[in-house]
């Protein structure tokens, strides 16, 4: 969603019946393709409010970081998680060594940054091992309905991605076993989007949010 919105509405959607259904699902996701483990530094790049940074700072053992370049909202994230650790910075040019972080996540936030294949660069430069992308899938049916730059949509100004120019954007870094997934194919949290996303491997691409995972070669 539009980080121009109130942080305090961003994180009220997620406890709706819709919200919490698709963040719980893409979560979900999330964690199995990132595959901490105990002691694992991780970086969540874009944090935001720091709702997904919230849910992996649970897991006993994860030592996690939180990056976003809106105070407002990083103001937020902390007013949730004051013991967390958030830092304000631009995710096209992190403030952190190479390979800092064992594990990095990112989840959305890239569809707002206008450069955002630099975005990607800096995620794979900071990562030791493992990196795991969530993006708005330009083929899901979310895009459909809310992709059509509509000045009053949530999304209005987002990226929509697709797995070609991502595939592209990868082949020139050292990254190796790149894999595409999505989630939430039908968007609507009804009985039957449900149903869906049990009966629906993740392998298929059309689902509203596209992950893309991979490791980082050793240097």
């Amino acid at each position: 969603m539009s980080r121009s919105m109130p942080p305090e509405d961003y994180d009220a959607w997620y406890e709706t019946a819709r919200g919490r259904w698709i963040g719980d699902t893409e979560y979900r996701q999330l964690h199995r393709l990132l595959g901490a483990q105990r002691n694992d530094s991780i970086l969540d790049a874009g944090c935001g409010t720091g709702w997904f940074t919230r849910r992996f700072s649970t897991h006993s053992g994860l030592e996690v970081t939180g990056v976003d370049l809106n105070a407002n909202w990083l103001a937020h994230a902390r007013s949730r998680d004051p013991q967390g650790h958030y830092v304000c910075a631009d995710a096209c040019l992190l403030p952190f060594a190479d390979d800092s972080f064992e594990r990095t996540l990112s989840m959305t936030a890239l569809c707002f940054i206008e450069d955002w294949p630099r975005a990607m660069r800096e995620i794979v430069r900071v990562t030791r091992s493992r990196f795991v992308i969530g993006l708005l899938n330009r083929h899901g049916l979310l895009w459909r309905e809310k992709g059509q730059d509509d000045p009053n949509s949530s999304y209005c100004g987002a990226h929509w991605h697709s797995v070609p120019e991502v595939r592209s954007t990868l082949a020139a870094l050292p990254v190796r076993g790149v894999q595409f997934h999505s989630a939430v194919f039908l968007p609507s949290a009804s009985a039957m989007a449900r149903m869906a996303e049990q009966v629906l491997p993740n392998s298929l691409t059309w689902g509203s949010c596209l992950f893309v995972s991979g490791n980082v070669k050793a240097g």
